[in-house]
C-alpha cells in the first residue's frame, strides 16, 4: 500500500466520489486502470505522454491519503493520533481494497464534552471502531454490484 503524498494526488482521488460514510469519516476513491498499452506506458517514462489523473500515481497499487483539517481537530496530538488510526486500520485492509487511490476524510468533530483528552484511550477506540467500519462498508459494497448493473441485470430477466 503506497500513501498519497501530494495535492493533485489527493484532488485525483477526491474527484473520484465518496464510496462509504460513517458519522465522522468519509471514504473517497478513484480507480486506477491498469496500463495496457505499452507505447503509452513508455511514453509516460519520457515524460512525453499527456498528463491525467492516472499518470498521478507512479505505480499501479493501493494508494491511501489521510485528510483530518484543523477544522475538525484542533490539536495537533489529536490529528496525529487519527492519521495514525486511519494508516493502521487501512493495513488490515489494504488487501480486500481494489487498487485505487483511496483518501480518508474526516468530516465531522468529536465531542470535546465525552473525548476531554486529545489521546485518550475511550477517543482511541471510537476512531478505530468508526474506521473499521467505514472500510467494512467499502469491501462490502464493492464485492455487490452497482444499482446500474441490478436494474440491468432485472430488465434481461423480465425479456426472458
Amino acid at each position: 500500500m503506497q500513501r498519497l503524498k501530494t495535492r493533485p494526488q489527493f484532488q485525483a482521488a477526491l474527484a473520484g466520489g465518496t464510496v462509504s460514510r460513517t458519522a465522522h469519516f468519509a471514504l473517497h476513491r478513484m480507480i486506477l486502470t491498469a496500463p495496457t498499452d505499452t507505447s503509452l506506458a513508455t511514453a509516460e517514462q519520457d515524460g512525453s505522454a499527456p498528463s491525467g489523473g492516472q499518470t498521478l500515481f507512479g505505480m499501479f497499487d493501493v494508494w491511501l491519503g489521510a485528510m483530518v483539517p484543523k477544522r475538525w481537530a484542533r490539536r495537533a496530538v489529536t490529528r496525529n493520533a487519527i492519521k495514525r488510526q486511519i494508516y493502521n486500520v487501512s493495513e488490515r485492509f489494504g488487501d480486500r481494497l481494489p487498487v485505487a487511490a483511496h483518501v480518508v476524510r474526516l468530516r465531522t468533530t468529536f465531542d470535546r464534552q465525552k473525548f476531554i483528552s486529545a489521546t485518550s484511550e475511550p477517543l482511541k477506540l471510537a476512531v478505530r471502531q468508526e474506521l473499521e467500519q467505514l472500510f467494512e462498508r467499502a469491501v462490502r459494497q464493492e464485492g455487490q454490484p452497482s444499482s446500474d448493473q441490478r436494474s440491468d441485470r432485472a430488465t434481461e430477466g423480465v425479456q426472458a
